[in-house]
C-alpha cells in the first residue's frame, strides 16, 4: 500500500478555508495561506551536501535582492526625540545581524518533503530528489533527480508521490518567491530519468489500472483557479487528456487518494459547499462515481475502508462536523448513517482512518485530544493532550498497529508521541525535555466581547516575570475563513518569550478554533463580530495585567489585516505598534474587481458588494482602507510582495498612501511636537504570498517592534541565532 504523505483533512485543508498549512503553500483564497503539507522540524545537525555547498547563502541572496522601503518619517519633518538611543539600538543590531550571518546554525532543520514507499524513504537532500533505505543515513542514498535541471532560482520539493509499484515518482517543485509550481515525473530504474514535466499542478495522487498500468491524475492550477483533472500515463503508451473540467468558477477541485488506495476521490469545493466524485483505485478508465450532488451549505469529505464510506460532514442539526458511514456501492446521502456526534464547541482538525480504528484530532474549548474509535465494536476513548500543546503535526505512517502525531506550541519545537491500539495507550517521546517547560507559562483564558460572546485566548510568558503590567504584549490575530490562528512552532516567538514578552493569541470569531459557527458568526455581515471580539481580547488583557496599550503590539497577516487594520481605525489608543506580512486591507475595491483571480471563490466569506447593496454597504463599515481618518495611529510595518496574486500589491500602497495622508493632516492640526507614527512599506521582490521562514522578514519585523518600544535588541538577536540557520 502506498505511503500517504498526508492525512484526511489536511490533504484537503489547503484547498479549503484552509480547512490550514493552512493548511500551511497552495490553492487558498485571497489573503490565506497554509503551512506545506510536510514541513516538520528535526532535533539533528544540519547537513549541507556538495550541491548547496557550492550556493550562496539564504542571508547573502537576502541582502543582495532590492527591496523598497517608504517611511512615514521620510516626508513628515518632525524631530524624533529618541533619536539617539534608537542609533545605538541599530548599530547593536547590525553587528548580532552580521553575526548571524556569518555563524553556521545546527539546531533545527525544516524537513520540506518526505514519503515512505515500500523499502524506502524519498526525500529532497540538497538540491536533489533522492531515495534510501534509511531515512537516517544521510549519507547513502541515490539521486533520483536534480532540480537545477529545471533552472528555478533555489528550488524545493513541495510534495512527492510514488507508484504503486514504484516504477515513476513524481514531485511538484516549486521556490520561495512564487507560487507557480512544476510536476516532475522520474522514470525508477538502474539510471533514473525524467520521463516527463507538468507546469502549474496542484494536487496529484497515481493509481493502477487493470493492465498494472500506472495512472498519474492532477489538477492543473490557471491564475490560482484550479478547475482541471488530467490524467497521463507513461512509457511506450504515453497519452495525456483532460479528465474533467468544473465549470462553476466559484468551485475549485482537488485529489486526495483513500488511505486504503482503493479510490481516488475528487473533491469540488467553494468555501461553504462540496461534491465528491470516485474514482475506482483499481478501474481509473471507468467513469467516476459520483457520491452526493453539491447541496449548498453542505461540505462533507470521504475516506475508505472495507467497503464502507467514512464520511465526514456538517448535514442535519447541529450544522457542525459529524462522522456517518455508509456502504461503498450506496453512497447517496439518503444512506448515510450517523457514526459519532462531535461535542459542542468542537474543531475537527483531521482524521485517520486505520484497518480496525478511526482516530480524530479534535480541539474542544481550546484543548486538544485525540478520540481513538474502535471500528468493530465502536468503542470511543478520549484522550485529553498535554495542556502546552496548541498545535497537531499528521505523521506519514502505514503501520496499521500505530498511530504516530507530533504536538506543538508557538514556542516549543514539535514533540512525538505514538498511541498504540494494542496497549490502547499514547506513549510520549522520551529524552531531553525541553526548558521551555519550566521557564515558561501558557494560560487559557476568556474575554467577554459586546454581545456576551466568551472569547479564548492562548497566552505564553516567562514563569518568572514579574510586573506584567510592564512587560511588552505581542497580540496575533487571523479571523477569516474558518482557519485556526497558526500557533506551530516560530524561533522568534520562542525568542521573544525568552525576552520577557507576553505573547497572546486570539481565537476570534471568523476563524475555526470551536467549529463551524464559530466561522459562521464572523463572516459576511456578521463580520464586524471578529473586530469586536479583538477589542475584547486586548482590554481584558490590559484589564487583567497583561502589559499596557503603550507596550502593545499587533500582527497578522493576510485576512487577518482586515481585523488589524480596521482596529487601527476604530481604536488605536490601544496599540503602539503593528506588524502586517501581506495584508488584506482593501476589502471593497478588491471583492468589486471580478477580474482578480479569486473574487468570486471568496464571496461567500466576503459578500458580493458589487451586486447586493446591503454587503456593500457592510464591507464599508469595516474595510481597512475605506474608514482611514485624520488621528493618530500606532506604528505599523507591512511587508508586502510584488507579484502576490492573493492579495494585489495595488491594494496595499493605495492604503499605504492614503494613511500617510491622513497622519500629515492630523500632525498638522495637532501642531508642531507631535509625535508622528512610523509607517513602513516594505515591497518585496517575488510572487509568493507570505514567505513565513524569510529570515530578512523575520529580522526586520523584530527590529521595528524593539525601536518603536524603545527595547534593546541586543538579546534577542543573539538569542535567535540558535534556531535560524542563516
Amino acid at each position: 500500500m502506498q505511503q500517504k504523505s498526508k492525512l484526511f483533512l489536511q490533504a484537503l485543508k489547503y484547498s479549503i478555508p484552509h480547512l490550514w498549512k493552512c493548511m500551511q503553500k497552495q490553492h487558498v483564497n485571497h489573503c490565506n495561506f497554509a503551512d506545506h503539507y510536510y514541513n516538520r522540524i528535526k532535533l539533528k545537525k544540519y547537513h549541507l551536501t556538495k550541491c548547496l555547498q557550492n550556493k550562496p547563502r539564504i542571508s547573502e541572496l537576502a541582502r543582495n535582492i532590492p527591496s523598497r522601503n517608504f517611511s512615514c518619517k521620510d516626508f513628515l519633518p518632525i524631530k524624533q526625540e529618541n533619536e539617539k538611543s534608537l542609533s545605538e539600538n541599530m548599530d547593536a543590531f547590525e553587528k548580532v545581524r552580521t553575526k548571524l550571518e556569518t555563524q553556521p546554525q545546527e539546531e533545527y532543520e525544516i524537513i520540506n518533503a518526505e514519503i515512505k514507499h515500500g523499502g524506502f524513504v524519498y526525500y529532497q537532500e540538497g538540491c536533489c530528489l533522492v531515495r534510501s533505505k534509511d531515512e537516517e543515513d544521510n549519507d547513502n542514498y541515490e539521486v533520483l533527480f536534480n532540480l537545477e535541471e529545471l533552472k528555478l532560482e533555489q528550488p524545493f520539493i513541495d510534495c512527492i508521490r510514488v507508484a504503486p509499484d514504484e516504477k515513476y515518482v513524481a514531485a511538484k517543485i516549486r521556490t520561495e518567491d512564487s507560487e507557480a509550481s512544476t510536476c516532475v515525473v522520474v522514470k525508477l530504474s538502474d539510471q533514473p530519468v525524467m520521463e516527463a514535466s507538468f507546469p502549474n499542478v496542484s494536487s496529484f495522487e497515481w493509481v493502477k489500472d487493470e493492465e498494472d498500468e500506472d495512472v498519474l491524475f492532477y489538477t492543473f492550477q490557471r491564475n490560482l483557479r484550479c478547475h482541471d483533472v488530467y490524467r497521463a500515463t507513461f512509457g511506450d503508451n504515453r497519452r495525456n487528456e483532460r479528465f474533467y473540467t468544473e465549470k462553476d468558477p466559484s468551485f475549485f477541485v482537488f485529489l486526495y487518494l483513500t488511505k486504503d488506495s482503493r479510490f481516488l476521490t475528487m473533491n469540488i469545493m467553494n468555501k461553504t459547499t462540496s461534491e465528491v466524485w470516485l474514482i475506482d483505485g483499481m478501474s481509473p478508465w471507468d467513469p467516476p462515481v459520483l457520491i452526493q450532488k453539491r447541496i449548498h451549505g453542505v461540505l462533507y469529505y470521504v475516506e475508505h475502508r472495507d467497503d464502507e464510506l467514512y464520511i465526514l460532514t456538517n448535514v442535519g442539526e447541529p450544522t457542525e462536523f459529524k462522522l456517518m458511514r455508509t456502504a461503498a456501492d450506496t453512497p447517496a446521502i439518503m444512506n448515510w448513517d450517523l457514526f459519532f456526534t462531535m461535542k459542542r464547541n468542537t474543531k475537527v482538525v483531521d482524521l485517520d482512518m486505520f484497518k480496525d480504528h478511526c482516530v480524530l484530532f479534535l480541539k474542544h474549548s481550546n484543548l486538544l485530544y485525540v478520540n481513538v474509535i474502535g471500528l468493530a465494536d465502536d468503542s470511543v476513548r478520549s484522550l485529553k493532550l498535554p495542556p502546552w500543546a496548541c498545535g497537531f503535526i499528521m505523521d506519514t505512517n502505514s503501520d496499521p498497529k500505530n498511530c504516530p502525531f507530533q504536538l506543538c506550541s508557538p514556542i516549543r519545537p514539535p514533540k512525538y508521541y505514538t498511541y498504540k491500539f494494542a496497549e490502547g495507550k499514547l506513549f510520549e517521546e522520551t529524552g531531553h525535555e525541553d526548558p521551555i517547560t519550566k521557564t515558561s507559562r501558557v494560560l487559557r483564558i476568556e474575554a467577554k466581547s459586546k454581545d456576551g460572546k466568551l472569547v479564548p485566548m492562548t497566552i505564553f510568558h516567562k514563569t518568572d516575570s514579574e510586573d506584567l503590567q510592564k512587560k511588552p504584549l505581542l497580540v496575533h490575530v487571523y479571523g477569516a475563513y474558518g482557519m485556526d490562528l497558526k500557533m506551530n512552532f516560530r524561533p522568534e516567538r520562542r525568542v521573544l518569550v525568552d525576552d520577557g514578552w507576553i505573547l497572546a493569541y486570539c481565537h476570534v470569531r471568523g476563524g475555526g478554533e470551536l467549529g463551524l459557527q464559530w466561522h459562521a458568526d464572523g463572516r459576511l455581515t456578521k463580520k464586524l463580530n471578529g473586530l469586536a471580539d479583538l477589542e475584547a481580547c486586548i482590554k481584558t488583557l490590559h484589564g487583567q495585567g497583561f502589559s499596557q496599550p503603550s507596550l502593545t503590539t499587533l500582527t497578522a497577516f493576510s485576512a487577518g489585516g482586515v481585523l488589524v487594520g480596521a482596529l487601527c481605525n476604530s481604536n488605536p489608543e490601544l496599540l503602539r505598534a503593528v506588524t502586517l506580512e501581506a495584508p488584506f486591507l482593501d476589502v471593497l475595491n478588491t471583492m468589486m474587481d471580478t477580474t482578480l483571480p479569486l473574487t468570486l471563490e471568496e464571496l461567500e466569506e466576503w459578500g458580493n458588494p458589487s451586486s447586493d447593496e446591503k454587503h456593500k454597504n457592510y464591507i464599508k463599515r469595516y474595510c481597512p482602507y475605506q474608514n482611514i481618518k485624520p488621528k493618530h495611529y500606532p506604528s505599523i510595518h507591512i511587508t508586502a510582495y510584488e507579484n502576490d496574486e492573493r492579495v494585489p500589491l495595488k491594494g496595499i500602497v493605495n492604503y499605504t498612501e492614503k494613511l500617510k495622508e491622513a497622519i500629515v493632516e492630523h500632525a498638522k492640526d495637532t501642531g508642531e511636537g507631535y509625535q508622528a507614527p512610523n509607517i513602513i512599506l516594505d515591497i518585496q521582490p517575488g510572487g509568493n504570498h507570505v514567505i513565513e521562514d524569510s529570515h530578512k522578514k523575520i529580522t526586520a519585523q523584530i527590529k521595528f517592534l524593539y525601536e518603536e518600544l524603545g527595547l534593546d535588541s541586543t538579546s534577542v538577536f543573539e538569542n535567535l541565532k540558535k534556531y535560524l540557520k542563516f
